[in-house]
């Protein structure tokens, strides 16, 4: 395996995924290294296994054989406490659909890994606070999710997904379920972001416009990935 001299945040190493019922291999001995503050496109048909990888990087799922290093270390070795812990202090997840919580306001929404952390309720509330007036829901912080468009519903999803201050966020189809215009002003909202923030990303899409504008594509297909950064 080569990294083309790039320094890797994430890595995967010999990556398989099997579910037992029915049995499907979904991908198997896969490897993957994303070099630290990149932004990555993975595209392919669906049902090519984007999601399901994506969810292994984030530690959301567990493989069925091979490992994911984090700074080199296997995040599958950790107990089911501490990945958890891992995931809220150093991954942000944003997903087609945002999984906002009607019953609290934006601003509440947005605070709510903090809160889940244990951070002071403060500073917290400051941090998303910040990030919401950076995405321009400043005017929003106490309307509850049914209040505002779905456009907004997501921005706020991105504020969610950086209060804590990870190092990698994890996309799975952010503009999918926008319109096309809304959906561009979001990207260009998560890139902006990925900039400012030293991010490193991974953007599974379909949208070949959103994938154009990453500094690498992957291409999965047929239980393969095209990754720049690896050969056998």
């Amino acid at each position: 395996m080569n990294d083309g001299g790039l320094t890797p945040l994430i890595e995967a190493r010999d990556l398989t995924k099997t579910y037992s019922s029915p049995p499907v291999t979904v991908f198997e001995g896969l490897d993957a290294i994303v070099p630290r503050q990149r932004m990555v496109a993975v595209v392919g048909p669906s049902g090519a296994g984007k999601s399901t990888l994506l969810h292994l990087l984030g530690g959301l799922d567990r493989p069925t054989r091979g490992s994911v290093l984090f700074e080199g270390r296997d995040v599958f070795g950790l107990s089911p406490v501490d990945l958890a812990q891992f995931r809220n202090r150093h991954i942000g997840f944003v997903f087609q659909f945002h999984h906002l919580l009607p019953e609290f306001t934006v601003l509440e929404n947005a605070s709510m890994p903090g809160v889940i952390r244990g951070a002071p309720r403060g500073e917290t509330e400051a941090a998303a606070r910040s990030l919401l007036e950076r995405v321009g829901l400043g005017p929003r912080l106490t309307h509850r999710v049914g209040e505002i468009s779905g456009g907004e519903q997501q921005r706020v999803a991105i504020a969610r997904a950086l209060v804590g201050g990870p190092q990698l966020l994890l996309a799975d189809e952010p503009t999918g379920n926008l319109d096309t215009r809304i959906g561009e002003t979001v990207f260009a909202m998560i890139r902006e972001l990925h900039a400012e923030r030293g991010l490193t990303s991974v953007i599974v899409t379909h949208n070949d416009k959103i994938a154009e504008q990453c500094d690498e594509v992957w291409v999965m297909e047929g239980g393969r990935l095209q990754n720049p950064n690896c050969s056998r």
